[in-house]
């Protein structure tokens, strides 16, 4: 019960975008960028995520970040990431500045929610090289949730994070976070993983996903969100819950590109050539399927 206020909640005080059949969007979520340290996963994907970044820039897509862009339950000091991974924030600034950029928050950046530590921490930066206050993401304002419609159907894509409804993820973040913080992040270093997160956990993501699809069923709505980590591509028949995976993958990435009418699963990894070197490879994984063969259109 709880779940379906929140979902609702969230769909009623979402961003609204139109698209039509020329739009194009990527949605990543769960970076989880860190200081690249130990403990930050994201850290061996960065080249192959810069690289994605330039491919959808060339290719004149909108960049979704679908929250837990960036890992604040661990480090709570923003700088440190940015430093850390100052090539893919040149990238996202590229999108942001040409108005090609949405940010949503998740669980793990939830501190976005905050118009005071959006406007302290990613309208502008101290370059230490210039000794100046340089422009970052000026006048971002970070959503909860979008809400695409499509000019001429009426279908509509809900687009979220997917912590919404998670006992421990959501109404009970703060002492989640404070125990990542002080304990399990230490203790992921050599393995343990987090038992509140969802993303080693088969009950804890299956049973998020039965609740989202009795939302899909009763209003409606085709529903893309991240949170479990794991990629969901739903055939026609199905209610269409998507799924974007996520960006910290052992062996590279996964998200969910809406392009010219079409949705489906990619990912990109590195390949290794027959003479040895490594390539970073764009993979389409489900689809491409028109997304007005998913029945849901108002």
């Amino acid at each position: 019960m709880f779940t379906n206020k929140r979902l609702s909640s969230a769909y009623k005080n979402a961003k609204l975008q139109n698209f039509d059949e020329h739009s194009k969007f990527i949605f990543f979520s769960d970076s989880h960028r860190g200081d690249d340290s130990a403990s930050d996963e994201f850290a061996r994907n960065q080249i192959v995520y810069v690289h994605a970044l330039e491919y959808y820039h060339a290719n004149d897509f909108v960049y979704v970040e679908v929250g837990d862009g960036d890992e604040l339950w661990e480090y709570s000091d923003f700088k440190d990431i940015r430093l850390a991974h100052s090539d893919v924030f040149l990238r996202i600034k590229k999108f942001f500045d040409e108005d090609r950029c949405i940010i949503l928050y998740g669980n793990h950046n939830i501190y976005l929610k905050s118009k005071r530590f959006v406007k302290k921490n990613l309208y502008s930066y101290y370059d230490d090289y210039s000794q100046d206050t340089l422009e970052f993401l000026t006048g971002l304002t970070p959503h909860e949730a979008l809400v695409l419609k499509h000019k001429d159907t009426g279908q509509e894509l809900f687009i979220l994070h997917g912590h919404q409804g998670d006992f421990m993820n959501d109404q009970f973040w703060v002492a989640s976070m404070l125990l990542m913080r002080y304990f399990w992040r230490y203790l992921h270093v050599v393995g343990f993983q987090n038992p509140a997160s969802p993303a080693k956990k088969l009950y804890k993501r299956t049973k998020i996903e039965v609740k989202y699809k009795k939302w899909i069923e009763q209003y409606r709505k085709i529903i893309i969100c991240g949170h479990t980590h794991r990629p969901k591509f739903s055939e026609t028949h199905e209610l269409p819950y998507f799924n974007t995976g996520s960006c910290n993958h052992s062996k590279g990435i996964t998200g969910i590109e809406l392009s010219e009418g079409k949705i489906m699963l990619v990912s990109w990894s590195y390949k290794a050539e027959p003479n040895g070197n490594l390539r970073v490879e764009r993979t389409v994984v489900r689809g491409p399927v028109p997304i007005e063969e998913y029945e849901f259109t108002m």
